[in-house]
């Protein structure tokens, strides 16, 4: 999760460092990185950014947030799709919640599979530190 300020204006982009085909995450930061750059098919922060009429020289600071691993890595594809679709699940309730909590979030996150209630509350309590509205949704 990036959490960045332009201004007076603050938001939130939330999304995983894994990849929806294949069983390894990239490091963090380097997913991140790439978040910020111009393969159009990577830079799902930037486009977002860009939709709001906002260049990356005018964002002033970058606050990376990150929880987990939330499960150790998958051996192979087929043990990395229902780990995958939890975490699609909870990644939609996470953006889903900081909307409802008054947060402003870039970016939709899609998913129909459904929550784990405990694994949602596993990660929720990793957000809550730095965004305490979090704990009422």
């Amino acid at each position: 999760m990036a959490h960045l300020g332009a201004g007076r204006d603050d938001a939130s982009h939330v999304g995983r460092t894994g990849d929806e085909s294949s069983p390894h995450a990239s490091a963090p930061y380097g997913r991140f990185g790439q978040h910020l750059g111009r393969n159009d098919r990577q830079n799902a922060l930037r486009r977002n950014l860009e939709k709001r009429g906002i260049t990356l020289p005018q964002v002033d600071h970058y606050d990376f947030l990150f929880y987990g691993p939330v499960h150790p890595e998958a051996a192979d594809r087929a043990a990395h799709i229902p780990l995958r679709d939890a975490m699609v699940a909870v990644e939609k309730k996470l953006a889903d919640s900081l909307r409802a909590a008054g947060y402003t979030v870039l970016n939709r996150v899609h998913c129909r599979r459904p929550l784990d209630p405990a694994l949602w509350d596993q990660v929720k309590a990793g957000f809550s530190g730095a965004f305490p509205e979090l704990v009422d949704y």
